[in-house]
């Protein structure tokens, strides 16, 4: 009987999993992947096993399936009937925020998930969710390990310089600084890097994820030493539904002079600005792209505006740019973004080779641009799994 290690994301109507082997030498093989969407409107369990044919399609009354506890008995009763012969070691969590206290991966415990309830604000749109699942898992299997992986650990080795506001510094100490986020997927990138472009791995590079949540990491040798995203998950690129880069002024004026209170800047903020707000049409990408709406150009062109923006940023922080990633949602499978971006950035070295960025690189510079751009596909499950299975000793 071998072990296998459960990965989960949740959001506040999903419940992603992914179901890793650990091998006797520790190597770890996906087995299966799949979401339980639609908690509470419409529930859906869909999977997928590692060749990548449908095991699950089964949709379930609201009812049923209405929270992560009842979407978790879902994901068990089909991992059970899958995989008879698989005994589960421990589970492993993304968590967004991991504040000032945590920099690596954390075995839970309960003094751990009272920390980690007081981070909710940092990140209230995916921390509730993620502590959701935890409690979950303590529900149905309260003897199983589990482990939380931070969005924000990576990046905990920038310079105190880097992780400044200027507000007064009783503030930094209180824990409002620039935390950074998508750091399970630039640690993948890091990690990867070595064996896709080894010429430039330990040099300066810039990650871009571009998906719904967007946002962009400068590397030195593989370490963070800046990024996009500050003390909340709204900072820096423009997103699906988020806005972005904003002049606090702003929320100042929303609330003084057009009444709105703070849980309507909230939705605001998280729900209903970035692509959709702008384009007035959606949040998808693949949409925007396709439509001949006005609206619709002008959200692209800010998105790249921004992105090319925070480019030549992320360069001066690292004091000259050796390579630009692309990565995550957009950032893999947008011929049309990564070209705009490139071809804004000609400026910095990017010699873009048109037919290699059609075909999705990896390589998608030509052979002597002084800065090469590559694609790189993330994988945040399989660095939780990774974390999970070092820190239960498997």
């Amino acid at each position: 009987m071998g072990n296998a290690l459960l990965v989960l994301n949740a959001g506040s109507s999903s419940l992603k999993f992914s179901v890793f082997d650990v091998g006797v030498s520790g190597a770890l093989r996906a087995m299966a992947v799949g979401q339980v969407e639609g908690l509470g409107t419409a529930p859906r369990l869909r999977a997928k096993g590692a060749d990548g044919v449908v095991i699950a399609d089964e949709r379930s009354t609201t009812s049923d399936v209405a929270n992560h506890a009842q979407a978790l008995q879902k994901i068990a009763t089909l991992l059970g009937s899958r995989f008879a012969g698989q005994e589960l070691a421990g589970v492993g969590h993304r968590v967004v925020h991991g504040g000032p206290d945590y920099s690596a991966p954390l075995l839970i415990t309960p003094q751990a998930m009272e920390k980690l309830d007081t981070f909710m604000p940092l990140a209230p749109l995916h921390q509730p969710h993620n502590l959701a699942a935890i409690r979950a898992v303590q529900q149905g299997r309260p003897g199983l390990p589990q482990v939380a992986c931070f969005d924000t650990a990576f990046h905990r080795t920038q310079d105190e310089v880097a992780q400044l506001y200027g507000l007064p510094y009783e503030y930094y100490e209180r824990g409002i600084r620039r935390y950074g986020f998508h750091g399970l997927s630039y640690e993948y990138i890091a990690a990867t890097l070595p064996d896709i472009a080894p010429e430039v791995a330990t040099g300066r590079v810039v990650v871009a994820h571009l998906g719904s949540g967007a946002s962009m990491c400068a590397m030195h040798d593989g370490r963070s030493v800046g990024s996009s995203m500050g003390f909340t998950a709204l900072d820096g690129l423009m997103m699906g539904t988020r806005p972005g880069n904003l002049d606090p002024g702003i929320i100042l004026y929303l609330l003084q002079q057009e009444g709105m209170s703070a849980r309507d800047v909230e939705d605001l903020l998280y729900k209903r600005s970035g692509l959709l707000g702008l384009s007035g049409i959606g949040n998808d990408m693949r949409v925007l792209q396709e439509s001949e709406s006005p609206r619709a150009r002008l959200a692209i062109a800010y998105f790249v505006y921004r992105i090319s923006r925070e480019l030549g940023g992320l360069a001066a922080v690292l004091g000259g740019l050796d390579a630009v990633v692309f990565t995550a949602g957009i950032g893999e499978n947008s011929a049309f973004i990564r070209r705009l971006v490139c071809e804004q950035a000609i400026w910095l070295g990017i010699d873009l080779d048109p037919a290699a960025n059609e075909r999705g690189g990896p390589r998608i510079s030509r052979i002597g641009s002084r800065v090469s751009a590559w694609v790189v596909p993330t994988n945040e499950e399989l660095m939780i799994a990774r974390h999970t299975r070092q820190l239960l000793g498997l």
